[in-house]
């Protein structure tokens, strides 16, 4: 299944996207699409809905994030082998994780708002994990029966915030916008392997990233294990998973995006999401 949130922001309803494309309504089933739909008893029950029987929604509504209420957005770094060493960095022994605000999140086709000042705002195409079930001392041949789907993420960071104002990550992570969610979380049982999955990040229409999950240090069942030792990992909660290269930061000299310009991302299997790029006032 493919499962959205559309609307305007703060009122999105559920829905999902049949076989044909169509987006139709689920709000007379639940509620929103948040952890408490995730699980494998409930998302069996939308799955046995017959999608024709489903509302069509007219239009072509605003998305929101593909899933409400996200209780934590985890993030890892430096987590594609040609990433980290497009930004002269040695191969992390374990994985890197640091938080991004939730106020960052945003739909999948919202405007990214650069905050003032800015001058180096990037682009970080993501395979987004999406758990379904509390996860807590899980090991790594379980993990992935805690995942409930995927999605894209673009993991927009401000790098003079993140490397220069001094403390960790998260201050060029999480600024307001940094976080588009979706279009759609696609669940697992459509995706027939996770670390295989082509991923690009067009700027303006010039392809800037290529990679493959495949490439990935820490694979997504050794996240989500590794994760649960340290924090318990709750229905809802979000994991973007690293980049691949071909990130402003790693490019010689450095580009970075201007008000104006436009991001598209894409994940196989998982859909396109498309920012406009636009300065705060």
């Amino acid at each position: 299944m493919k499962l959205v949130r559309y609307g305007d922001v703060g009122t999105e309803k559920p829905g999902l996207i049949d076989g044909d494309g169509t987006l139709r309504d689920l709000s007379g089933h639940v509620a929103d699409i948040t952890g408490a739909v995730l699980g494998d008893e409930a998302l069996a029950r939308l799955k046995a809905i017959d999608p024709a029987d489903l509302p069509v929604v007219d239009g072509t509504p605003r998305l929101g994030s593909c899933v409400g209420d996200i209780g934590k957005f985890v993030c890892i770094g430096l987590n594609f082998t040609d990433h980290a060493e497009e930004t002269g960095n040695p191969i992390p022994e374990h994985p890197i994780v640091f938080m991004k605000a939730n106020s960052a999140i945003s739909g999948p086709n919202d405007d990214i708002v650069m905050p003032r000042g800015s001058e180096s705002t990037d682009w970080e195409v993501e395979l987004g994990v999406v758990i379904g079930r509390e996860a807590k001392y899980v090991s790594e041949a379980d993990a992935l029966d805690y995942v409930a789907g995927y999605c894209v993420c673009n993991d927009v960071s401000e790098r003079h915030f993140q490397i220069h104002l001094s403390g960790q990550w998260t201050k060029g992570k999480s600024c307001d916008t940094f976080g588009p969610t979706g279009p759609w979380m696609v669940t697992k049982d459509e995706i027939a392997d996770v670390q295989n999955l082509d991923m690009w990040c067009d700027v303006n229409g010039q392809r800037m990233q290529t990679g493959n999950t495949r490439t990935m240090i820490f694979t997504v069942a050794q996240i989500v294990s590794h994760l649960s030792e340290l924090f318990t990992l709750h229905p809802g909660d979000v994991i973007s998973t690293g980049t691949p290269p071909g990130v402003g930061m790693g490019m010689k000299p450095p580009v970075y995006l201007k008000d104006g310009d436009e991001v598209s991302l894409y994940i196989e299997g998982l859909g396109i999401q498309t920012q406009k790029v636009r300065a705060d006032v």
